[in-house]
């Protein structure tokens, strides 16, 4: 009994530095960001609480939801585009020439910082020397888009690099949770039979589920708190038709010197994103159930 207790004391003194750490970065600054949004507070002089004014204001405040609903557009587009990636690292992982490479260069996007591949993306947009609208003058277009100027167009102008960013990270994942399917499967399959569709759809999709759930988690969530390229790009503009609660919460907190209200954005922000999580475990959930046949 002795020599239990003894092991668990040093297993949780070997656990308790990085139990500290979590709590030090993750929990404290979590509880401190509820509590300043209690509070009116310019980040330099004495705070003055104001109990849940902050709060309340939130839900009148048609500036943040315009910026949550371009956050929901974004997890939208991300969620659907986990599709391309599934299909492509399917192709990936079949017997196909150049495979290897090809998996290296989509690799490469996430080997660039966010601020790399938006200086690179706003040399894409440029209105008059960019790649995009020099390919479009050159088919008769005489009067190409400003993408980043243009309210309609900008949010579609701005998903494109970030679908692009993290494409090759998703793709990894289900290439590497496809080479885990045995081999063994897939040729009893097609000795009886079976098509690739079929493969796919009956054996392919249903091992990997429990992997694009955890995908889908990522992406959207990732997606509701996306701030870095789009503040380089376009720092929300113009006139607020790209901005997102993450950069709203920056503007109010940096810009406008009001952390208690960036900081009650901040926390709406991350209630957002748990109720999200927990809305997507249920739906996955829900899905362990059905039957493939």
């Amino acid at each position: 009994m002795e020599k239990v207790m003894s092991n668990k004391l040093v297993i949780a003194l070997y656990v308790l530095p990085s139990l500290l750490l979590l709590f030090a970065v993750i929990y404290v600054p979590i509880v401190l960001t509820g509590y300043y949004g209690l509070n009116q507070w310019n980040g330099i002089g004495p705070m003055t609480f104001v109990g849940l004014d902050n709060y309340q204001h939130l839900f009148t405040d048609t500036a943040f939801w315009q910026s949550a609903w371009h956050s929901l557009l974004l997890a939208l587009f991300s969620g659907v585009s986990l599709i391309g990636y599934l299909v492509v690292a399917m192709i990936l992982s079949g017997k196909i020439k150049g495979a290897n490479l090809l998996r290296k260069i989509y690799l490469i996007p996430m080997l660039l910082s966010s601020v790399a591949i938006a200086q690179l993306w706003l040399k894409m947009y440029h209105p008059t020397n960019g790649v995009l609208n020099s390919l479009l003058a050159s088919v008769g277009v005489h009067n190409p888009p400003e993408w980043l100027a243009n309210p309609s167009l900008v949010l579609l102008a701005l998903f494109i690099p970030i679908i692009w960013q993290y494409a090759g990270f998703y793709i990894l994942i289900y290439y590497a949770g496809l080479k885990n399917i045995p081999e063994t499967l897939m040729e009893a399959a097609r000795i009886d039979g079976a098509s690739a569709w079929q493969i796919a759809t009956r054996i392919k999709l249903p091992l990997l589920r429990e992997v694009i759930n955890v995908t889908i988690i990522l992406s959207i969530v990732g997606s509701l708190k996306y701030f870095d390229l789009i503040y380089v790009m376009t720092d929300g503009g113009p006139n607020g038709a790209s901005e997102v609660m993450a950069s709203y919460m920056y503007h109010q907190a940096f810009r406008s010197f009001d952390f208690g209200y960036g900081s009650a954005t901040a926390f709406a922000l991350l209630l957002i994103c748990l109720i999200a999580t927990w809305v997507i475990r249920k739906v996955t959930a829900t899905s362990d159930t059905i039957q493939y046949s």
